[in-house]
Formats: C-alpha cells, structure tokens, sequence
C-alpha cells in the first residue's frame, strides 16, 4: 500500500482546504491523474496519484482543513495492467477492473462524477447553487465544461434546495473560499494600515493604438504572441518608477524599503477571485518577452494552474478594470506596495488638439498611493511621466 500525502506547502501557507475529491475508493487511477484538489489562500494544488493503481481508502473528508505530510489515502499500485490486492498470505491476488468499476458504481453520485469537473467549473456551480453531478457533460469524456454549468442557470433548471425567507423571498449561503476571505483580509488591512490617497490623469492612446495596427501582425509572427497594451503599460510604468522610486517602495517597520528592481504585479480576474501574478525583474525584460510572461499568466489563471510562485512578491501592482468597462475608479493598495495603477476603458472623447475640437481615444489612469511614504507632487508627477511615455511611446527607446 501507498500513502497519499498532503504534498509540501509553501513556507508562506501554512494549511489548505480539502476542497473534494475527484476519485471514489475503489476506483482505478493512472499514473499523476488528480485525486484531489487542496486549496490554500492563493492557488489551487493538484494532489496527483503516485503511479497507476487503486484508490482504496479515503482518509480526509472534502472539507477538511489539511497541513503539510497529513495522510490523506491509501492508494495499491498495479502490477502491469491489472490491479493487484494483498490477500492473508501476503501474496497478491488479482482483481478484476469488473470489480473495481462495481466499487465506484457504489460510491454517492458526488464522488463518483466529481471527476468531470475542474476547480472552476464546481466553484462556477457552487456560486450558482448547482448540483454538477446532475449535470451532462459537453467536453472530451463528459467532462463538464463552464457552458454546461451557465446552460441551467438560464432555464432556472437543476439548482439544489434553497432556503426560502418567511415572505417567501430566495436567498443562498455560500461559504467563502479561502482565496476570498484571504482578499477580503488584505483589502481591511490596507485600509486600516495605509493613508491611501488617489490621484488622476488622462491619456491619449493614439499613438499606442497606431503602432499596434501598424505592426500587430508582424508582431506576432516574429514573437509568437499578440501585441497588446499591457506590455507599453508595464514599461512605462517601469520608466516611472526609475524617476520616482518611493512609488516602489514598502514600509517595514520604521524602515522605508527602497527596491532598486521591479517586481510588477498584474492583476488577473479569475473565476475564484482577484490573483496578481508577479513579472520578476521585469525592468530587465523586453516588450515581447512582458507580453508572452502575460499571455501565459492568463492561460494558468483560466486553467487554474497558478502556482504560489507565481503570486508572492510583487513591488509595484497594475490592474485593468478598463476590460470589464471601467470609465474610473480608486484601486485599493495590495500591501505592502505602496503604489496601485487602475487603467480603465478606452473612450473616444472630444479634445482640443492645436486650436482643434477632434475626437481621440482616451483612456483614464488612477494612482493610489501611500501617503506616508509618497507624496502628492510624486505621485503626480509619476503620473505625467507615465503619460508623456504612453502619448510618444519613442521615449521608450531613446530612454528620455
């Protein structure tokens, strides 16, 4: 027999959440296939099966708040391609996959079925109020796929049991997932810790805009990734910080940190909650090689495959509200930073440009600062120089 442990965590997590299983006992495994799903305050861990074999006992109930080396399962390993179980004497004894399926057959629908979904997709049902076992599956294999899940919600079909208020009014109780209360933790803490201020200008996007018609295409065929508006984001923001780095500090203590690298954090709407996956020393990477760093983190996130890696750290945040569209806002600070860009949507707006009213694709940027570290005539001007960089995006290449 196998023990199937809680793998290592990282230094920072100091235990995870038991979200559920994705295996019955009884049920036949192959090698590195997902058992379970662990999930801490910022990702979502895979526990995988250590070889191909049976599943024959469950040690922790989904639900359960597990640490690090914690038995979870007994798992058997195969011999070939048939199980193997271990009778009185000690030898092995086949066992029929016959068997084996008969086991699962038994299993609650939930274990049984729970092998079809991704973390997404049940969270996606819980939030919903969905049974997902009820579910029919459109993906490869059945597996259930997020349209399955919305399919329902529009026809007011398949919703479990819902508590019904005296008057007769619906509500849910949904728990809030760790990743979710961890955001809802840090965004008190910045407001009690903090002297949050923000600060505003606008940008006109025209020459950004030109540019990525104008080479969008040869863009991508020579780096193998879509030329967006991050990146020019990311590097402008990168010259601004150069000019002005309390907006790259932190406060530890009585102490300022002053960080002569830019770690810069890009926040990522997924469907469990905010994550800011972290572009380390990302002064040092070209626009091509920040836009593939990008592509990838949204891939993960849509996968849920970010690991706490990707997430810790971070000196400097930008998030896009723009895309959800966002006209303005106030972005609250992702402690200990001391500084937050918004960027928001791209409007055309009337202008006056050289005595002429003409439309121009504008787009607003929101500063949130620490006050205590970062003053008002630094934040503005950390502002303009960001501007001055996105309205000549030449400045990026002569470094002026």
């Amino acid at each position: 027999m196998i023990e199937v442990k809680v793998p290592r965590l990282p230094e920072s997590v100091s235990d995870a959440t038991l979200v559920n299983w994705h295996k019955a006992p009884g049920d036949i495994v192959e090698r590195d296939e997902n058992l379970a799903d662990l999930e801490t305050d910022k990702v979502v861990l895979e526990v995988p099966a250590p070889q191909r074999g049976i599943l024959r006992e469950i040690r922790v109930q989904a639900g359960s708040t597990v640490t690090s080396g914690q038995l979870l399962a007994v798992f058997e390993a195969t011999a070939g391609d048939r199980p193997v179980a271990v009778v009185a004497d000690g030898q092995p004894a086949p066992v029929t996959a016959v068997a084996a399926d008969a086991t699962s057959a038994t299993a609650p629908p939930a274990e049984r079925n729970s092998g079809k979904t991704g973390p997404a997709v049940r969270r996606l049902a819980a939030e919903q109020g969905i049974d997902p076992t009820m579910l029919q599956g459109s993906g490869p294999q059945g597996r259930i796929q997020k349209s399955d899940v919305r399919k329902p919600v529009a026809t007011g079909a398949l919703r479990s049991p819902e508590p019904v208020t005296g008057d007769g009014r619906i509500e849910r109780r949904v728990p809030m997932t760790r990743l979710r209360a961890k955001i809802a933790e840090r965004l008190v803490t910045a407001q009690h810790t903090a002297a949050m201020l923000t600060t505003f200008n606008e940008v006109d996007l025209g020459e950004i805009l030109a540019l990525r018609s104008r080479y969008k295409e040869a863009f991508e065929k020579q780096h193998g990734v879509r030329l967006g508006f991050m990146g020019f984001f990311v590097k402008a923001a990168i010259e601004a910080l150069r000019r002005y780095p309390g907006v790259n500090a932190a406060i530890e203590g009585q102490d300022i940190v002053y960080h002569d690298y830019y770690d810069v954090g890009v926040a990522v709407s997924t469907d469990r909650g905010l994550v800011v996956p972290v572009l380390r020393d990302a002064g040092r990477l070209s626009l091509p090689a920040i836009e593939a760093a990008i592509a990838e983190f949204g891939r993960k996130a849509r996968e849920g495959a970010l690991g706490m890696d990707d997430l810790v750290g971070g000196t400097f945040t930008l998030t896009n509200g723009g895309v959800f569209g966002s006209l303005l806002s106030t972005p609250i600070l992702n402690p200990p930073q001391s500084g937050i860009l918004g960027m928001h949507k791209i409007q055309e707006r009337p202008m006056v440009v050289d005595g002429q009213i003409v439309a121009r694709p504008m787009m607003y940027i929101a500063l949130t600062y620490d006050h205590r570290i970062v003053d008002g005539r630094e934040a503005v001007q950390f502002l303009v120089a960001m501007k001055d960089t996105l309205e000549d995006p030449a400045r990026l290449l002569l470094g002026v």
